[in-house]
């Protein structure tokens, strides 16, 4: 597995990579769901590589940014042990050396749902993205669907500025009690812990949405939204820890 950190370093060596790469970008601390991503890549293409880096445009509050745990020799072991032959790990200074003076943006699904409640997260999302794709010119690139909208929108993305990459949904994974894995979950004390699977199951068994929000309510969550948009429904909510509260987003297939 080879770390690159420094992208002039990856363009010299993107310029003699001719077999299919599939590309995973991640923020890093790397759970089961993003092995799925990278299994998969793996078994699509000849070569896989995975980016490393927390994206401080699509951060909201400060707070959020500085608590994102990075644990990044962990996640180097794991991406080694899955036969991964290439890791990004770029800086700041490095993907905005504009100073993020340009940005790609989205008028219409970006500014619903989690869109709705965290101003500018999607502009620093699609422009990271953009920027990824650019510099690894992947084959095919693997989002989960844990983040449908994110997904959405960066299929779409691609399909607007005819970019040459197959944008690759792949299925939320989940623990046993259904929570979906999430790099956020870390957070969580004890308590926040044990409740935090009644998420999924009112969005999997309310009849409608404003039964699920009502049940998230009564379960003690802070909700921003359960919308049933065709056959899907979504949620967020924030869960209370002893040091505040993490932000849990989660989708589920419903009946039409």
């Amino acid at each position: 597995m080879r770390v690159v950190t420094d992208l002039r370093e990856w363009r010299a060596l993107r310029r003699d990579i001719v077999a299919p790469l599939g590309l995973v970008p991640t923020m890093g601390a790397l759970h089961d769901g993003h092995a799925s991503l990278v299994r998969r890549a793996r078994a699509d293409n000849a070569l896989t590589a995975v980016s490393v880096y927390v994206n401080p445009t699509q951060f909201d509050q400060a707070a959020d940014l500085a608590a994102y745990p990075a644990p990044i020799e962990k996640d180097l072991a794991l991406l080694e042990s899955l036969g991964v032959d290439y890791v990004l790990l770029p800086t700041y200074e490095q993907i905005y050396a504009d100073g993020y003076r340009f940005r790609v943006d989205e008028s219409e699904l970006s500014r619903e749902l989690c869109g709705a409640h965290r101003p500018g997260h999607f502009a620093g999302v699609l422009t990271v993205v953009m920027k990824l794709l650019n510099l690894v010119r992947p084959a095919r690139a693997y989002f989960g669907e844990k983040d449908y909208q994110q997904y959405l929108l960066v299929r779409d993305m691609a399909a607007a500025f005819f970019l040459d990459t197959e944008i690759v949904p792949c299925p939320i994974v989940r623990e046993p009690d259904g929570l979906a894995l999430s790099s956020r979950n870390v957070r969580l004390d004890a308590a926040a812990r044990a409740r935090a699977p009644r998420f999924h199951r009112a969005l999997a068994g309310a009849r409608c949405d404003a039964d699920a929000i009502a049940e998230l309510r009564e379960a003690g969550f802070d909700v921003d939204y359960v919308l049933t948009r065709g056959r899907r429904r979504f949620g967020a909510i924030r869960v209370a820890t002893r040091g505040g509260s993490v932000r849990l987003i989660d989708n589920v297939e419903v009946a039409s």
